[in-house]
């Protein structure tokens, strides 16, 4: 069974997103249960910081030994940080997909789209 934090959203396309802090800002990755199923990831391309990203729409790729899958961001906002050390190190992604394998941080255009994604009983049962 894959790790499915409490506390995190969940998008039907298997990115979690923690937050928004008290500035709107929310990160966001890719769960343990997509992860696994990539394979060994060997790179990863992330929109610029300042980029304008829009719910559902693919926003980058992230490119396994066993193929190349699209990211799709979980909500609307403006990218305000990516994960540069990923770069570098893009199998971070599969050693801690929640934690130093995050993505990207957003500064949200409706805080409130956040509640409108799954919670982790949500996704247990769409990945179970």
């Amino acid at each position: 069974m894959s790790n499915i934090p409490e506390g995190l959203r969940y998008s039907a396309e298997h990115e979690w997103v923690s937050g928004p802090d008290a500035d709107g800002v929310v990160r966001i990755g890719i769960t343990d249960f997509a992860q696994d199923a990539l394979g060994d990831v060997v790179y990863v391309d992330l929109p610029e910081v300042g980029a304008e990203i829009a719910a559902e729409s693919t926003v980058g790729e992230v490119e396994s030994t066993k193929s190349v899958s699209d990211l799709y961001a979980p909500v609307t906002g403006t990218v305000t940080a990516r994960n540069e050390g990923l770069e570098a190190d893009p199998a971070q992604v599969n050693t801690d997909p929640y934690g130093e394998g995050w993505l990207l941080e957003v500064t949200l255009a409706d805080p409130a789209q956040v509640d409108g994604l799954l919670d982790a009983d949500g996704y247990r049962q769409q990945v179970g």
